[in-house]
């Protein structure tokens, strides 16, 4: 063979490895010419996928408002979703293959605060804005270290004033001097807010008279009731999502338990009404990100169209979800461009942006200044209690 046809040969399989290489290796892609992909790592199943698909019903709706209008740099918007299956392990593999298959440019989610966690590094690794609408664990945006995570934003108030805005409820509204608190030692997000409450409740004068713990997907309460019940404490603090508050609940009110109990927005979705039962539910109060019935013009508007799309009044993960798709469609047309850097960066300034929840300013941080609403359920019904401003 001639050195001509060596060499010629040779050029073909140094390109060919070229293309393998770069077909091979991870992080993102140019964008598709028609579209702008944005993951979704999403708890669409197990233990808190109520709350996954309500975030994600709200930011669809986002997204299809704004393609009718256009879309963003005249590309369609669209969400790529991977279901994390409500665990922390699969919410690192779910983000992984977003980011190195799908070639996403940002990555909403995911929920609960621990999968953020687990997801995190891995975007922060590759480069990627992470957005979640609903963890309010302090450290998804700030290290251990005191330092904030360049990559990672949330749409949602965080744990200290979650857990502030209850102690100050349980003291200055319900006026209780002693609590009882019940704490999901599986979750960095009751956990978080289990510390809160506890110094600002003492704080204000109050004591905590028990304490007792559980893991999420336990299905017998009763024992640690019963000594929660001998302690008579004016209130019951129980920062967890809705599975087992419910049943927290409901077996509370069979051991003649009819204190008040007080929680956080885990607690946001109908199946708790359907676990606990409406009367069990009586006496029971919440903090939240917004209530449906606010007749803030931005609040109806929002319920309105949720409502014509899905035939139900949206809660509050749903709310947030719409936020957060807000959040990001007003960086990229801000940053306009759909590189992952540029929309990191605008997303670090948004500042007085009007979503469904308020108005909306992310502090150094990357949390956002927002009031909070505390909910009280009557006969199964969520109705608005008070607003509480930052």
């Amino acid at each position: 063979m001639s050195k001509k046809w060596l060499s010629l040969i040779s050029m073909v399989l140094a390109i060919g490895m070229v293309a393998v290489l770069a077909v091979g290796c991870g992080g993102p892609a140019k964008t598709d010419s028609t579209e702008i992909k944005i993951g979704g790592d999403f708890e669409i199943t197990g233990g808190v996928a109520n709350f996954g698909k309500s975030t994600v019903n709200g930011i669809q709706l986002a997204f299809k408002e704004v393609n009718a209008k256009g879309g963003i740099l005249g590309k369609k918007i669209v969400l790529v979703l991977a279901d994390n299956k409500s665990e922390p392990s699969e919410a690192a593999n779910a983000i992984t293959k977003l980011i190195t298959q799908d070639k996403v440019v940002t990555v909403l989610g995911p929920v609960a605060s621990s999968n953020v966690l687990a997801a995190s590094q891995i975007a922060i690794d590759n480069k990627i804005p992470l957005l979640t609408a609903t963890a309010t664990a302090s450290k998804v945006t700030v290290g251990d270290d005191g330092k904030v995570k360049d990559y990672i934003f949330r749409a949602c108030f965080i744990d200290p004033f979650q857990g502030e805005v209850m102690a100050n409820f349980a003291a200055k509204s319900l006026k209780v001097k002693t609590a009882a608190i019940y704490v999901d030692n599986a979750s960095d997000y009751s956990k978080g807010l289990a510390q809160v409450f506890e110094e600002k409740f003492i704080k204000n004068g109050g004591q905590i008279v028990a304490r007792e713990a559980f893991l999420a997907k336990d299905t017998d309460f009763k024992s640690a009731l019963t000594k929660m019940k001998a302690s008579n404490p004016d209130v019951i603090f129980i920062p967890a999502y809705y599975q087992e508050v419910g049943l927290i609940v409901k077996q509370a009110r069979e051991l003649g338990m009819n204190t008040p109990m007080i929680g956080t927005d885990g607690w946001d979705s109908p199946k708790v009404v359907e676990i606990a039962g409406a009367a069990a539910l009586n006496n029971t109060f919440f903090s939240n990100h917004y209530s449906p019935e606010d007749k803030d013009p931005h609040v109806t508007s929002f319920v309105e169209a949720y409502k014509k799309e899905y035939g139900q009044v949206p809660d509050a993960l749903a709310a947030l979800g719409y936020d957060a798709a807000l959040m990001l469609i007003d960086a990229i047309k801000r940053a306009n461009s759909a590189e992952p850097a540029k929309i990191k960066d605008a997303l670090a300034q948004t500042k007085n942006l009007q979503v469904s929840t308020g108005i909306l300013t992310l502090d150094a941080s990357h949390n956002p200044v927002k009031s909070a609403v505390v909910i009280e359920l009557k006969d199964g019904k969520q109705t608005f209690k008070e607003k509480i401003n930052p």
